[in-house]
């Protein structure tokens, strides 16, 4: 038996042993009474007894253990030309100065701070300086529209909130403080302080005394200590992207969210004390949380904040000099990321203009990677490039080729395989298993490990119905898919995305991967819009690589016959449409609910986390062409 296939049974048989082994990495204040405490399903709690700092342990503990002159956070910033590093006792002494400057502000232990901020240290610091504190965090991201800000500070409602002047996007600067402003008016939750770092690129107006400056606000502080807090106290709380109505609040907890990411860094990522890892995300962003801050801090290794783009910030070649420049040896990033590196530098030219020879490894994750964007950038880098699947309910990854553990062959289109500690199944909508190769509901049997959500903020009630009442027994993870007789997880998308064509269910993923490998194609979506014969029809959407320009027909009618071969003539699919963009989050998800209700006539409320609404405009008439006006008599 392999080193993976005996971890992952141990963790499945024996969670207590296994996951209090791992518990040895963290330093607690007072250790557990119990590892796993079942007693009162589905609500199950890890480490109960136990007290530590999460602070402590991403911060004083490697500085007590002689680690406190390494680099801690190398801040990157093409858009500002700056670039800082701080090492963790540097980094520890800023974090316990913010942190006095809270508690001189009011904030305790379990208080709520909500953070929006763009990508600058001070987002690492205020975050780390909460868990200082013990009280708890809750990051919007930076730029996010008044209203839906408002709806995240009436849920948690915070006693501080910590902000900036802007955000800087790409070339355009992002005035934050109107957005707050405008959020606090509509919110019913009213704020007692604000912090404002007042950046070079925008001076913000101040509501005094409501409002202090971050440097006002340090400059006469006490440095903090840590706090104990029981292992079972909300280390965060993280909203879900995209929600209408009362937003959706992830809790993490301080105890296995220590443990679980801690284990995750080495055995997961295969990186360790001193290395440096990288993931090109945005605190905002349960990536930003787990792989920016806690993960890395936690386990001794220097992290990279890069405030960038893939692209544009100046160019294609943005991410190798980073990688480059710091000695990166892992980096984590979304295939969004990798799809606009491609399609502007499709034959990587600009990657070769640097010395990569310490990156060991490209992770993958946020969305599907299909595997002509895998082979790309497999083919380019010329090392290990690994999917992976995770969700901001687990906090780490679910299914992932465990390169610490035991390096696993790679199937191009697979996360590859359930991580330790997760018991995925796969069930029918009657809840019974599915064989190997037959697609269902992906699922996850109860316990869930830990790290994982043990509830939502102040709803147990809505936890339940979201999540565990489907599938008895089981968390529900809304995606659908199958295991192949390798026990290898292949994630075909979201149960959403199953369209039922003439009463046949397929997969829109098994069809975005038959378009995403023609050569002209550098990303694409697929949706099932409403047909009065078949019940549903699949309508595909391109984006060409740069430079690419075939005949629309032509690619079209390549692109019928592709699906047509490799899916089944059942798919239907006819139409396809060629355009310059797709709409995405900010974090690189297609939007395609939102794209599917424009394409069937309903009422369609666009998300805030969109990225660029221009690009949604310019696909409506595409999405539901206008029908022409009657001819005149």
């Amino acid at each position: 038996m392999g080193a993976y296939a005996a971890a992952y049974e141990r963790s499945i048989a024996d969670p207590t042993r296994f996951w209090g082994l791992a518990a040895r990495d963290v330093r607690w204040l007072v250790p557990p009474d119990r590892v796993l405490d079942d007693g009162a399903p589905p609500f199950y709690r890890w480490f109960t007894g136990g007290e530590l700092n999460t602070c402590d342990n991403a911060l004083d503990r490697h500085v007590d253990e002689g680690r406190g002159e390494q680099a801690a956070l190398v801040y990157d910033s093409p858009v500002t030309g700056t670039a800082r590093t701080y090492s963790y006792r540097e980094l520890t002494g800023l974090v316990a100065r913010f942190a006095g400057a809270l508690r001189a502000l009011g904030v305790d232990r379990g208080d709520r701070v909500v953070i929006y901020l763009p990508m600058i240290p001070e987002a690492v610091v205020a975050m780390l300086a909460c868990a200082r504190l013990g009280a708890v965090h809750s990051v919007v991201f930076g730029g996010f529209a008044a209203k839906e800000l408002a709806a995240r500070v009436d849920d948690a409602r915070p006693k501080v909130v910590v902000s900036a002047s802007c955000g800087i996007e790409g070339t355009r600067v992002v005035p934050y403080k109107p957005l707050l402003d405008r959020a606090l008016e509509l919110a019913s939750h009213k704020v007692d302080r604000c912090v404002i770092r007042q950046r070079p690129q925008l001076h913000a107006d101040l509501v005094r005394p409501r409002d202090v400056e971050w440097d006002e606000a340090v400059a006469g502080a006490e440095p903090a200590g840590c706090v104990p807090v029981a292992a079972t106290d909300p280390l965060y709380i993280l909203y879900t992207s995209g929600t209408t109505g009362r937003p959706k609040g992830v809790v993490r907890d301080n105890g296995g969210h220590a443990v679980a990411l801690r284990w995750s860094m080495e055995n997961v990522y295969g990186v360790g004390p001193g290395d440096v890892f990288w993931a090109a995300s945005d605190v905002g962003w349960v990536v930003g949380h787990s792989y920016i801050v806690y993960g890395p801090l936690l386990t001794g290794c220097t992290t990279v904040l890069y405030e960038g783009k893939p692209v544009g910030t100046p160019d294609a070649g943005a991410f190798w000099r980073v990688a480059e420049q710091h000695r990166v040896k892992a980096l984590f990033a979304a295939p969004t990321a990798l799809r606009a590196i491609r399609r502007e530098d499709p034959d990587g030219l600009m990657l070769g203009r640097y010395d990569l020879s310490a990156l060991d490894t490209l992770f993958l994750a946020g969305e599907r990677l299909d595997p002509e964007t895998y082979r790309w950038a497999a083919r380019m880098l010329e090392r290990p490039v690994i999917d992976h699947w995770w969700q901001t309910e687990t906090g780490w990854p679910i299914a992932a080729n465990p390169r610490g553990l035991e390096p696993l062959p790679v199937k191009p289109g697979s996360p590859s395989v359930p991580v330790p500690g997760y018991d995925v199944r796969v069930l029918a909508p009657d809840g019974s298993p599915l064989p190997p190769g037959e697609d269902g509901d992906i699922v996850i049997r109860l316990p869930l490990p830990p790290g994982t959500l043990p509830t939502l903020w102040q709803d147990d009630e809505r936890f339940v119905e979201s999540y565990l009442t489907r599938h008895p027994g089981h968390y529900l993870t809304g995606d659908g898919g199958h295991v192949d007789a390798d026990g290898y997880l292949w994630v075909m998308g979201r149960t959403d995305d199953v369209i039922n064509v003439a009463g046949h269910r397929l997969s829109t993923g098994a069809m975005e991967e038959v378009v995403a490998a023609h050569p002209a194609v550098a990303e694409c979506a697929v949706i099932g819009v409403a047909d009065p014969l078949k019940g549903q029809v699949p309508r595909a959407f391109v984006v060409l690589k740069s430079g690419a320009g075939p005949d629309p027909a032509e690619l079209r009618d390549e692109l019928v016959a592709m699906v047509r071969e490799q899916v089944g003539p059942v798919a239907s699919l006819k139409e396809v449409a060629v355009v310059p963009a797709l709409p995405k989050t900010r974090s690189g998800k297609i939007l395609r609910g939102v794209m599917r209700g424009i394409a069937d006539g309903a009422e369609v409320v666009v998300p805030s986390t969109i990225e660029d609404p221009v690009v949604l405009d310019v696909l409506r008439p595409v999405l539901r062409p206008v029908p022409p006006p009657p001819a005149a008599p």
